[in-house]
């Protein structure tokens, strides 16, 4: 099991974090790498004391999509009062807490910097270790909430910018086995709602749009690549747009819930197909899903009755697929992605 030997930042003491170090590990961590102001406080990685998310979505639908100067601005003005409430929530002080952890990326520099000074602000005012982490890692530690999963296992991270099947070998050791080449899940989710008229955020609606119409309405194609495991989504999003076109020539009324169904029902079984496949591959029985994604419903239906072939099947609560804090302080707790120095910096992409 990892477990990490961290300084304090002033009084340069030696604090064990992790499954083994003999304590429990209070983790506050702080999560701004996109439209969402998030603070959590999570016991040893698992159990969640306070979650707190302040969402920028009604702020953002009159642009159609997340303007970054405008979510920095809107995490400037939130980021101490979801901090205060994370602790109220839990009942804590600074001094109880173990260590202080933020998303220092991927994501949108701007809002990374706001939560990642806040959350070395916090570490240095109450002497505790700060612990950067990668915001794609806490996606698949998401499926530690509250759960008893352990590796290994197979992880289908889908978001809005990033698509990967990932081999979980332990907390620390991680491989990609298939990736995007071009659009992410989510991407492709919100560019197809666009195309059909559906507001901003585009991938829930199509999903719920999705629901009332029939999947079968229209055969939508499907990529093949080299590396089986890999995806694309441009060539669907592509096929989508002519089928839309050709559609509203012949009659102004178009579809969309035909067209919604036809795309998820392509998506969902490209991603279930691969997914299962890779886990085959390394002969991994239990598969997670993670990711804003992840909350979609036929993805999640598709994957679940896998139980039924003798898979286990993890997925996050919804509150903890999309962006959330909690995942990054049981991200920091069982030092996946993660980087442990007041120096670190943000980054935008991998």
């Amino acid at each position: 099991m990892p477990k990490k030997e961290f300084k304090t930042p002033i009084s340069d003491k030696s604090i064990i974090i992790g499954p083994d170090s003999g304590y429990d590990n209070i983790m506050f961590a702080i999560e701004s790498s996109c439209d969402e102001t998030a603070a959590a406080i999570v016991k040893n990685g698992r159990e969640v004391l306070s979650n707190v998310v302040a969402s920028q979505i009604k702020t953002h639908i009159e642009f159609g999509g997340v303007v970054p100067e405008v979510a920095a601005r809107e995490h400037l003005e939130a980021i101490n009062v979801v901090i205060a409430q994370a602790f109220e929530q839990a009942g804590l002080k600074g001094e109880d807490i173990t260590a202080f952890a933020a998303t220092v990326g991927p994501g949108l520099v701007g809002s990374l910097l706001v939560g990642m000074n806040a959350g070395k602000a916090l570490a240095l005012a109450y002497d505790k270790p700060f612990i950067g982490v990668n915001h794609l890692n806490a996606h698949v530690c998401a499926n530690f909430l509250n759960t008893d999963l352990e590796p290994p296992f197979a992880a289908l991270l889908i978001s809005g910018g990033h698509t990967q099947i990932i081999e979980v070998k332990s907390y620390l050791e991680q491989r990609i086995i298939g990736e995007t080449i071009d659009d992410a899940v989510g991407e492709a989710y919100d560019k197809v709602a666009r195309l059909i008229g559906l507001p901003y955020p585009g991938g829930v609606n199509l999903d719920k749009l999705a629901q009332t119409g029939n999947p079968f309405a229209y055969k939508l194609p499907e990529a093949k690549l080299q590396n089986e495991f890999d995806f694309s989504f441009s060539g669907l999003k592509t096929a989508s747009l002519q089928l839309i076109q050709k559609l509203k020539k012949e009659n102004p009324t178009l579809p969309s819930a035909d067209i919604a169904a036809s795309f998820q029902e392509t998506v969902s079984s490209t991603l279930l197909k691969k997914t299962k496949k890779a886990a085959d591959n390394i002969s991994a029985k239990t598969i997670v899903l993670a990711g804003g994604v992840a909350a979609n419903s036929e993805i999640r239906k598709k994957f679940f009755a896998l139980r039924d072939n003798g898979y286990k099947i993890y997925a996050p609560e919804m509150k903890y697929c999309t962006d959330n804090a909690s995942m990054i302080a049981s991200s920091a707790y069982f030092l996946a992605g993660t980087m442990n120095s007041l120096d670190v910096e943000v980054f935008s992409r991998m």
